[in-house]
């Protein structure tokens, strides 16, 4: 069977975040099933304004929203800041919204940072508005991740490891029906 194309977005700007690395430790956990492709263009969208929200919107935004077409589906892995999302992550998604991408597309959610229950629950819910095709089986929030990644991108915590492998092999399964 050919590997499905799954776009993986790191809520996190930092260039060695451990949202980054739980990416990566994925990545390399199913290159066998999956051919993952990290999105690097967070920083380079502008800011989202209805009013560049049109046939012609800027560069960065057609990028993106041809990569997100592309992609069988996607992985979404944020941090919490502020109790929330990260805004760069909020502006990605506000440029989706017209366009429908994400429509029924599969998505992962995992939101990863000290706590997380916050920005899960904004996560989750701003993709049911746009409605992603997102289940309790392909969401999860890991608290505390920093004891659970190592920079080698490697998820060094047994049970954490367990609970990504149930939603990446219950993500494989919607990416297959």
């Amino acid at each position: 069977m050919q590997r499905k194309n799954i776009l993986a977005i790191s809520g996190s700007t930092r260039k060695h975040s451990s949202n980054l690395n739980l990416v990566k430790a994925i990545e390399k956990l199913y290159a066998n099933e999956l051919s993952i492709r990290i999105y690097d263009g967070l920083l380079d969208l502008p800011q989202f304004n209805p009013d560049d929200d049109t046939e012609n919107p800027p560069a960065p935004v057609t990028d993106l929203r041809k990569q997100i077409k592309e992609a069988n589906g996607i992985l979404i892995c944020t941090p919490e800041y502020a109790m929330g999302i990260p805004g760069s992550l909020k502006n990605l998604l506000d440029w989706t919204v017209s366009s429908s991408d994400f429509s029924n597309k599969p998505v992962v959610a995992i939101t990863a940072s000290s706590l997380g229950q916050k920005a899960h629950a904004s996560l989750v819910g701003t993709l049911q508005v746009i409605e992603a095709r997102i289940t309790e089986n392909t969401q999860l929030l890991i608290p505390f991740i920093k004891t659970k990644v190592n920079d080698r991108q490697q998820i060094t915590d047994e049970n954490t490891l367990k609970d990504v492998r149930s939603i990446m092999d219950a993500f494989i399964a919607v990416l297959n029906n």
